[in-house]
């Protein structure tokens, strides 16, 4: 079973494949309670869980995969070419080196599956009170930015974004409460194209200087600039994974 997994990594093994891999035709077995069987037995030696994976990941009703960087080695050449699962800033490294910046899953830590998808709801909760508290509150904004250089350019900006990002971050919700299939894979190819709005909107809370300090605003700036970041570790750590039915 593990060595089915570890030939095709990062690419969906279903479990009719499995089953007709290690059971020839003619043979009678319960073959799902035989997949399940061996796919809890690898995670049990491997020190996985189906929750928070690290090597094997369960795409519900449909099978598995494993997740986990997979390095090929040649024979006897003394060189080895690394394959990467499907998740490019998940797994490659950003040079021919072990250097990245992007944390991968391996350095992140084990946490239930709970844990990671009410984190990750509730930085979701957190940007859609930031938009809907935008848009509620316009002539306010309006007149916060008059004494800015180009003030009607800031506050189309602050309209148009937060428009386009409401059903972003509605869709996040539903799809992490109804553990949508494959939504890490998803947001992991979406993240790049959703970080710079996070930073953009990260400088929101200078939109209430009518009720807060220049200070305040500025430390909890600096919080949110980091908050892309995290969704995104907590994304790699389960929050959007389907658990094993």
């Amino acid at each position: 079973m593990l060595c089915l997994l570890l030939e095709r990594p990062g690419e969906l093994l279903t479990r009719d494949e499995i089953a007709r891999a290690l059971w020839p035709d003619g043979v009678f077995v319960d073959a799902d309670h035989g997949v399940n069987s061996a796919v809890n037995r690898i995670r049990e030696a491997l020190g996985d869980s189906a929750s928070s994976p690290r090597f094997i990941e369960t795409l519900a009703r449909r099978g598995y995969r494993f997740v986990a960087p997979v390095e090929r080695i040649g024979n006897g050449s003394g060189s080895s070419t690394p394959t990467y699962g499907s998740d490019p800033l998940e797994r490659a490294p950003l040079s021919g080196d072990s250097l990245h910046i992007l944390t991968t899953i391996d350095e992140l830590p084990k946490v239930p599956h709970p844990v990671s998808r009410n984190l990750f709801l509730g930085f979701q909760l957190m940007y859609l009170g930031f938009y809907i508290g935008a848009l509620a509150n316009l002539a306010e904004i309006q007149d916060l930015l008059a004494p800015l250089t180009h003030p009607v350019i800031v506050f189309t900006t602050i309209i148009v974004t937060a428009a386009i990002l409401i059903p972003v971050r509605a869709f996040l919700l539903c799809a992490v409460l109804f553990r949508a299939p494959r939504l890490r894979d998803l947001y992991l190819r979406v993240w790049p194209f959703l970080l710079p709005f996070d930073v953009l909107w990260s400088l929101s809370p200078f939109l209430l200087l009518h009720h807060i300090n220049f200070g305040l605003a500025l430390a909890a700036t600096a919080l949110l600039i980091w908050s892309p970041f995290v969704q995104r570790s907590l994304i790699l750590m389960g929050a959007g994974s389907a658990t094993e039915r």
